[in-house]
């Protein structure tokens, strides 16, 4: 089986995968690379941390809780895995209370994003300033400015979450900072690899789970 997967989507994800474990390949070090189950151990061959049992989700949530606390009027106690974090950061507040948890945890999570119906008018926008290159270039030229520009305004400007509840953030933090997130940063959970791997495939390049196998080809 042949996963299909774009090889600048593959790049961008290790480069993600290498900050969340603090590690770093060299130049063509996975250029024989042509399976998941290749990919996968040469990801785990990389890594040099001690074995610990602990589960670093439920670390990330306690390092999320204490965040948010310091980041809000929020309580301890008022705060468990299944909270909507649309009750703790309310739109009028959202995007400084968000830089601020930012700045608590000291990395970026990436959870704003503009509303679905601003995108989507952007992406129709784009396309059709393509197809209009070809009949009258110079509009299709200001379809492209404003259609690029949208999508720049409106990231910046976006404050619709893209999690829903504490336990969601926690795992996302956990694949993207999964060093960062744990109490000790000498330290991973070997058990976890598999799964954290999976999720990457299917949260960042859209695959199915039930096709990662091992011998599943990347190209």
């Amino acid at each position: 089986m042949e996963l299909k997967i774009d090889s600048e989507d593959l790049e961008q994800m290790l480069l993600k995968i290498e900050d969340s474990f603090d590690i770093r390949f060299e130049t063509n070090e996975l250029a024989h690379v042509r399976t998941y189950g290749e990919f996968c151990d040469a990801i785990k061959g990389k890594i040099s941390l001690d074995h610990s049992e602990d589960c670093t989700t439920q670390q990330a949530f306690y390092k999320l809780r204490e965040a948010i606390t310091k980041s809000t009027e929020t309580e301890k106690k008022e705060i468990t895995p299944t909270t909507e974090l649309a009750e703790i950061f309310p739109k009028k507040t959202r995007k400084n209370q968000i830089k601020t948890l930012e700045m608590n945890l000291g990395f970026k999570l990436s959870i704003l994003r503009p509303p679905h119906f601003v995108t989507g008018f952007l992406a129709i926008l784009l396309l059709a300033s393509f197809i209009v290159l070809f009949i009258d270039w110079p509009y299709g030229l200001i379809g492209l400015g404003l259609s690029i520009g949208g999508f720049r305004i409106s990231n910046k400007l976006g404050n619709e979450l893209d999690v829903n509840t504490v336990r969601d953030l926690s795992e996302k933090m956990t694949r993207e900072y999964y060093v960062k997130s744990r109490r000790n940063s000498k330290t991973m959970n070997k058990n976890e690899f598999d799964e954290i791997l999976e999720d990457w495939f299917v949260n960042f390049l859209g695959v199915r789970k039930s096709e990662l196998t091992r011998e599943a080809r990347l190209f």
